[in-house]
């Protein structure tokens, strides 16, 4: 078993009756269990020592393009490096030489390379599986996680964000009102850098904002694709009223959370 934790080739064990599997060396074949549809009739483990990942440290995460990292981003996370002590940042070899210039990046500010750890892209089921690994997620303001983003939802870690002008730009902070943690959603950049260091170096803060997403995931609307539907429906009812009434195209709210953000 601490073979499969450190990340050994080990493929599967058998601990009191039940299959483990090293999560690294085995892909669930049913998808569902890794959704939360089905439960699991065996288990994947996963260790932050399989993705090199420190085990006493905050894990600040992003599963983006790195293409969505813009200096200003990139500015932001290093602050938060330096404000919250032995804490690291996870990002995707996506493609695979932007580590380089990433690594470079943050070492002209002072930032040691050890604690920027990449990993590789993996399948969507060990993708999703990994997030639970990382203690906040910081969303890219300029383009955020869209898909990413609800699959970091869905493992329970929170996601920090900021929302700019355009559409791809808002998605995430969307996604967290849906989920009913507007906490998460910064106003600035200062904002959204107090919120992520208040995560990484206040313990109980962090433990109920955690929790607080882990229930929403089936309380809240984000994941409810039933509901969804039903929205969608009444949205496009409108807008055909309102087409067929000869009203001038407007923004429609009927049904919808009024937010200021």
């Amino acid at each position: 078993m601490k073979q499969m934790i450190g990340g050994s080739l080990i493929a599967s064990s058998v601990v009191d009756g039940v299959h483990v599997h090293n999560g690294l060396t085995q892909i669930q074949m049913h998808h569902k269990a890794a959704t939360g549809e089905e439960v699991p009739q065996s288990l994947l483990l996963t260790s932050r020592q399989q993705y090199n990942l420190p085990e006493d440290a905050i894990v600040f995460c992003n599963f983006n393009q790195l293409y969505k990292i813009d200096p200003p981003t990139l500015d932001m996370w290093i602050e938060i490096l330096k404000r919250v002590p032995r804490s690291v940042l996870w990002l995707l070899r996506f493609p695979f030489h932007g580590e380089a210039h990433v690594h470079k990046y943050c070492a002209d500010r002072d930032i040691d390379t050890k604690r920027i750890v990449f990993s590789h892209v993996a399948a969507k089921e060990e993708h999703v599986r990994r997030g639970q690994l990382a203690d906040v997620c910081l969303d890219t303001p300029l383009c955020n996680g869209h898909t990413t983003g609800m699959d970091i939802l869905w493992t329970g870690t929170p996601m920090v964000t900021m929302p700019l002008e355009t559409l791809a730009s808002r998605v995430a902070s969307s996604q967290l009102y849906a989920l009913g943690v507007p906490e998460l959603v910064a106003e600035n950049r200062e904002d959204y850098v107090n919120i992520a260091v208040k995560l990484g170096t206040d313990k109980n803060y962090l433990s109920a904002i955690r929790a607080k997403v882990w229930k929403a995931r089936t309380t809240s609307t984000l994941f409810n694709v039933k509901q969804y539907c039903m929205d969608m429906e009444t949205l496009l009812h409108v807008m055909w009223r309102r087409y067929e009434e000869g009203r001038p195209i407007d923004h429609i709210t009927q049904g919808a959370v009024q937010v200021d953000f």
